[in-house]
Formats: C-alpha cells, sequence, structure tokens
C-alpha cells in the first residue's frame, strides 16, 4: 500500500504565509479574538505568542521561520504548527504569491 497524498489544501510551514485580507485581530488579555468578515468565522488566539506569530507571518520567509523570529521554543513548535494549520484550514490565513 502506498502512502496517501498530503491534502492540497495542506499546512506546510516551509511557505510564506500572511493573515488573510479579510481577517481582523481584536487584542484581548488572553491573545486575540480572529474574524474573518468574508466567512463570518470567529476563532480565539489563546496565546500572545501566537498573536504575534499570526501578526508577523508576512515579514518572514516560511512559518516556521516566523516561530524562530518570534521566539517559540523549539518542542513547543508542533502545537504551533498545529495552530497555525487550523487557522489556515478555517481561513484565517493563507499563502502569499
Amino acid at each position: 500500500m502506498t502512502p496517501a497524498a498530503p491534502a492540497a489544501d495542506a499546512f506546510d510551514p516551509a511557505l510564506p504565509w500572511r493573515r488573510a485580507r479579510s481577517v481582523a485581530l481584536r487584542p484581548e488579555p488572553f491573545g486575540a479574538l480572529v474574524y474573518h468578515f468574508g466567512n463570518r468565522k470567529l476563532s480565539f488566539l489563546k496565546s500572545k505568542t501566537l498573536v504575534s506569530v499570526v501578526e508577523t507571518l508576512a515579514d518572514h520567509p516560511s512559518a516556521d521561520a516566523t516561530l524562530v523570529a518570534c521566539g517559540v521554543p523549539e518542542v513547543q513548535r508542533p502545537a504551533y504548527v498545529k495552530a497555525l494549520a487550523d487557522l489556515a484550514r478555517s481561513q484565517m490565513i493563507e499563502v502569499r504569491a
């Protein structure tokens, strides 16, 4: 049996990402509320570090580079990649062209 190919919309942290243009962040004591004006989805960012990652994605060549620049410890990076993948699935972040 051959392994399944990754889904076309699978999150790749090696790619350049950005916050979607129709998404707004509202700072909160716990992190931030994220609202997508196009699909009306609401998400919560539950850490200020994750907020910083999302806000600075467009400033770095990849999501991986953003995690490094934001000081995310290597042992915590899988959790942050999962959070970014969830945000990508809900169209809160998108690949930069």
